[in-house]
């Protein structure tokens, strides 16, 4: 039997992703009760400016006093979609304080302040819910916090920002420069006016604590998680992975340890082999590739940003913390038992494609192989090339630490045959 009391919902932000949800939810209401088991009615909209006209978006719901509407008794979900971390971090609170359950797409707020969102939210009794704060309209956290939550995730591999992927993308297959496939990126959507956050790797970064922290089941904020952008990446290196039979991609890599004492958690550009089911991921689309003990290799693809995909994810979200309501229950909150501690990227191992402007002539290669068997980095492969005096050499190594390798390239930079380190990138994927 339909409860008759509508679950009354306040939206926070009506942007992108918020006017998109409203919209849903105006023309969609009956299914929705359907699904749910309950009336759920928008109860209002908070905005920073009043007076913009928003299709689609009832006008008489529209406010700019985001603390009085969800501070209002009848509220039941707070839906917060403006991001940053304040106000919403003490919009959240507050909700949470007069009972009502959250959904949010805020990956800065969740990576930053998750564990203390969880405890206000359990010592309220209510839900917290975000999946539209990792990539898109993928089902990827539910399927990590209850799908698998039987299982244990070693390994969570992937790319999580649709800007940065299309760029590479078009260095890829365009032979375009950093710099002119930002400007398409930035023409078609893609890219904000000011595109940092995307493309130095803080969004990733913010999305990959929250990734590590739901698959390891421990506390990792964004502090934890080592970061490198795509800035530096130049058509040179884009030509060298071709050379490798590897594309480059932005990858977000959080890893259980081997002896499971320690996480760790990091997002930089890598070269990844063209076999790899992650090199197909073109465009701005997303891909996470999970490694679990029992389920083995699992991956989860799709559009990982957009006001469409993002509020198919909220609204998820929302029909289950509506349902709770109506049950009188709540979903799984924060796990974090293992508290395992965050390694740091030093100690991290993997594989360079390291890339040195030489003197040609006889004796460099020796010279050069010398210091990496000093530092005891094993060399897998390497290709030389010169003319007129001038020469490349590019070295792939073995697997090595992040220090050993930062070690060997301080000491290259300090033989006078190597005119230049011009570029060192981490190799992926196998």
């Amino acid at each position: 039997m339909m409860r008759t009391r509508p679950l009354k919902v306040a939206l926070l932000g009506c942007g992108v992703v918020g006017s998109e949800v409203a919209r849903i939810m105006t023309t969609t209401a009956d299914d929705l009760a359907a699904r749910i088991g309950a009336p759920v009615e928008l109860a209002g909209i908070a905005v920073r400016r009043a007076g913009r006209t928003r299709p689609g978006v009832p006008e008489h719901l529209i406010t700019t006093d985001a603390e009085a509407l969800v501070n209002r008794g009848d509220i039941d979900v707070v839906v917060e979609v403006v991001g940053g971390i304040e106000p919403s971090k003490s919009l959240i609170l507050s909700a949470f304080a007069r009972g009502a359950s959250v959904v949010s797409a805020n990956k800065a707020l969740l990576a930053k302040d998750g564990t203390e969102l969880h405890a206000a939210a359990a010592g309220a009794g209510v839900d917290l819910y975000y999946e539209a704060a990792v990539a898109g309209a993928i089902p990827l956290l539910r399927p990590l916090r209850e799908s698998l939550a039987g299982d244990k995730v070693n390994r969570v591999l992937g790319i999580v920002n649709g800007t940065t992927n299309f760029i590479l993308d078009k260095m890829d297959t365009t032979g375009a420069g950093y710099s002119e496939a930002l400007e398409e990126a930035t023409a078609l959507g893609y890219a904000e006016a000011d595109p940092t956050a995307d493309v130095e790797g803080f969004d990733a970064a913010a999305k990959a604590a929250i990734l590590a922290g739901i698959a390891f089941h421990t506390k990792v904020t964004a502090a934890d998680v080592y970061r490198e952008g795509i800035t530096e990446v130049t058509a040179a290196d884009i030509a060298s992975a071709k050379e490798m039979g590897c594309v480059v991609k932005l990858l977000a890599i959080c890893e259980r340890a081997a002896d499971g004492e320690s996480v760790t958690a990091r997002v930089h550009p890598a070269m990844i082999p063209l076999s790899h089911p992650l090199a197909s991921v073109r465009e701005a689309y997303n891909a996470v590739f999970v490694e679990a003990e029992a389920a083995g290799r699992l991956m989860f693809y799709g559009p990982g940003a957009g006001g469409s995909p993002t509020a198919s994810a909220v609204l998820g979200d929302l029909v289950a913390v509506c349902r709770n309501k109506v049950a009188g229950t709540t979903g799984p909150g924060d796990s974090v038992y293992t508290r395992l501690p965050a390694k740091p990227m030093d100690e991290v191992v993997t594989r360079y494609h390291v890339s040195l402007d030489v003197d040609d002539r006889a004796g460099v290669l020796a010279q050069v192989a010398s210091v990496f068997a000093e530092h005891g980095v094993s060399i897998d492969t390497v290709r030389q090339q010169g003319r007129d005096g001038d020469a490349s050499l590019v070295v792939v190594t073995h697997r090595a630490t992040d220090a050993a390798l930062s070690a060997t390239v301080d000491k290259l930079r300090a033989l006078d045959s190597v005119r230049d380190v011009a570029s060192i990138m981490r190799v992926e994927g196998e």
